[in-house]
């Protein structure tokens, strides 16, 4: 450290709160890695903390003190009567952070989540604690929902009220927890919901303004901003579903800036996955590619998020038909799948187990499949085949959605594998629902396989008989 560097944080509010910390750390023979991973926060707090360079939140303090077994030493620094430190002007750096975002305010209609999805601790449906990470925080039961929402909104219409009173009555990592249980209940719902996309983002504007507030009194909005990722990438995965490609790009922009702001490595990484499958569906290969190295830049010492980017990669590749970084990037790929250890999954848990081996073939079918589009490669529609079989299998009877695409995947796999037989026989058991779907993937996938077969088999009985399906299913 240089004396300039060191001479700030010897003067630093925290600066007595810092030291102690180190201490006690070096005492307790851990890194900052490893007390980071104990307390649910990544090292570069930890490291920001013991350097005197940002508020030590008060829920983190506790955590703290229990971990070190300090008999709450730590809190008693925090306690002692201090100045409060002036706003430096070092946070936000983004002056887009907070606003505009997309949309509108839409008054009323978001109602409250079904109590009999509410969680009864975190991480839930992939979420995490924004403040604890993966510590395992219960959450406040579902009666006291309304307290945690309560409050008139803008225009009128119901919504959550930050920086009247609310935060400071039930406590900011209290609220914070019920609004994550909150996104995972909407979450569980919002795919066989039409409304639920109203209560994402509502919530999701009125967590950015209490972020604002929070950020505006001088204090980093770590919590609110991590939460606000979160919800940013659930909005916009609704509105991909929707086919509102530039409404999703939108949210997941505003994700990533918050994500940015906080370090948060995994919800960097599955944003960027999500920015991957949108510019997919509009054709770009160059502009994937970016994204998918994106993902594999964000930490290069984590295999899950090269794992990631190499899945991506190789779909890039099978769009602009290049055959060799295609299969290298599917081999990296599934080697670092084989590799992944338990930092990976415990940041990443979709990718253990049997979910995390459908979602590694789903994106190795599809790329192969995407492949033998492009190059007219029936070796690589046949690998296609396998790979989306096995991922089929895998799926799990309440992802319907999953399922579906799946199977008019698996259809076109066998029809560029030059067998439109089987092509329709598949793409049979699920034209029905896969013509009802607005989910834009199952769209284009639906699209992709009636071309195929009506391109260049048009005149075969069975392919007669399925576009007579199709358009049936369609009345």
């Amino acid at each position: 450290m240089t004396g300039g560097s060191a001479g700030a944080a010897a003067g630093a509010p925290w600066a007595e709160f810092g030291r102690r910390l180190r201490s006690l750390r070096r005492a307790a023979g851990l890194t900052q890695l490893q007390l980071g991973l104990r307390v649910g926060y990544h090292h570069s707090a930890v490291s920001k903390l013991e350097a005197g360079l940002r508020e030590p939140p008060v829920g983190l303090v506790r955590r703290l003190d229990a971990v070190l077994e300090t008999d709450g030493e730590l809190a008693a620094i925090l306690a002692e009567p201090r100045e409060v430190p002036r706003r430096t002007g070092r946070f936000p750096a983004d002056p887009a952070l907070f606003a505009p975002l997309p949309g509108a305010d839409v008054p009323g209609g978001q109602g409250a989540p079904d109590p009999r999805m509410w969680p009864a601790r975190l991480p839930a449906e992939g979420l995490v604690c924004p403040l604890h990470g993966t510590a395992g925080c219960a959450v406040p039961e579902p009666g006291e929902l309304p307290a945690l929402l309560g409050g008139p909104g803008p225009a009128g219409g119901p919504a959550p009220v930050w920086g009247t009173g609310a935060g400071e009555a039930v406590g900011d990592a209290e609220l914070l927890h019920g609004l994550t249980a909150v996104l995972a209940c909407l979450i569980r719902e919002a795919f066989g919901h039409e409304g639920r996309v109203t209560a994402v983002e509502g919530l999701l504007r009125a967590l950015a303004r209490w972020a604002g507030e929070v950020n505006s009194a001088g204090r980093l909005p770590y919590g609110q901003l991590r939460l606000g990722a979160q919800y940013a990438q659930v909005a916009g995965r609704l509105r991909m579903e929707r086919g509102q490609i530039g409404v999703a790009m939108a949210w997941f922009g505003h994700g990533l800036r918050w994500a940015d702001a906080v370090h948060d490595v995994p919800a960097r990484a599955t944003l960027l996955s999500d920015m991957c499958t949108l510019v997919r569906l509009d054709g770009d290969p160059s502009l994937m590619l970016g994204y998918a190295r994106g993902i594999g830049a964000v930490d290069g010492r984590r295999r899950w998020t090269a794992t990631l980017s190499d899945l991506y990669l190789a779909r890039g590749h099978a769009l602009a038909g290049d055959a060799a970084e295609c299969r290298r990037h599917i081999t990296l790929a599934r080697r670092g799948f084989a590799r992944l250890d338990r930092r990976d999954l415990l940041e990443a848990p979709w990718m253990a187990g049997a979910e995390g081996a459908m979602r590694v073939d789903s994106a190795i079918g599809g790329a192969l499949r995407d492949l033998a589009v492009a190059t007219g490669d029936r070796t690589a529609a046949r690998r296609a085949v396998d790979a989306t079989a096995r991922s089929r299998a895998q799926v799990p009877p309440q992802m319907r959605g999953a399922r579906l695409l799946l199977t008019l995947r698996l259809a076109d796999s066998w029809a560029c594998a030059g067998d439109p037989g089987a092509a329709v026989a598949v793409a049979s058991e699920v034209l029905p629902e896969a013509v009802r779907s607005r989910e834009s993937m199952v769209t284009a996938e639906l699209r992709g396989l009636h071309s195929r077969l009506s391109g260049e088999w048009a005149d075969l009985p069975e392919v007669r008989e399925y576009r007579e399906r199709l358009l049936d299913a369609g009345e």
